[in-house]
């Protein structure tokens, strides 16, 4: 991460944590468009983690394919976000997006923290009150541009879908009606 992306966290990777100590199961959702800098934000929110580190899940590992975003992400919320906040096991039902098919079932025991990154992460949430939500965004250019570079091809037919569905995923979710930690990365 370079420097002045770093910066510009700092206040939210700050505001986390503090939101973050008062839950008793601590869990973040980190939301936003394709390319906004979720991942890199959620690295860094886990790398200064004080204390035993969350649980990092990113939404995309369990998205059935390049149309499955909202399936994916509501299906997240019954099997893996409600028992975290029980306090009980969870599922991680993941993709195997090379093979275009269902993959392993990962358990999560309780006791960690989970932050909960990607696309959709506030719709797979949307029942979960206590949750410290985090919207990033960026310009449409810059987004694209980043998604684009960072999937080497792999994401370049699929971008307008995609960028439909997650709309879509945004309304249905909320997330403009949602108390969040806003940060734009890339004016």
């Amino acid at each position: 991460m370079n420097a002045e992306r770093a910066l510009a966290l700092r206040p939210a990777l700050d505001a986390v944590r503090r939101a973050a100590r008062a839950r008793r199961h601590p869990l973040v959702l980190v939301d936003g468009p394709s390319g906004a800098g979720k991942s890199t934000f959620a690295a860094a929110l886990v790398a200064e983690w004080p204390g035993h580190p969350p649980k990092l899940v990113r939404v995309d590992e369990a998205i059935p394919g390049w149309r499955g975003l909202r399936r994916g992400a509501g299906a997240l919320g019954p099997r893996l976000v409600r028992p975290h906040g029980a306090g009980l096991v969870g599922a991680l039902d993941r993709w195997d997006w090379l093979a275009d098919r269902p993959g392993s079932v990962e358990r999560l025991r309780p006791g960690r923290p989970l932050v909960l990154e990607g696309c959709g992460a506030f719709l797979a949430g949307i029942d979960a009150t206590d949750a410290v939500r985090v919207w990033l965004d960026a310009p449409y250019a810059i987004r694209r541009e980043r998604a684009l570079a960072r999937d080497e091809g792999a994401f370049d037919d699929f971008w307008a879908s995609w960028e439909s569905d997650w709309r879509r995923v945004r309304r249905r979710s909320g997330a403009e009606r949602r108390s969040a930690i806003r940060v734009r990365l890339g004016d």
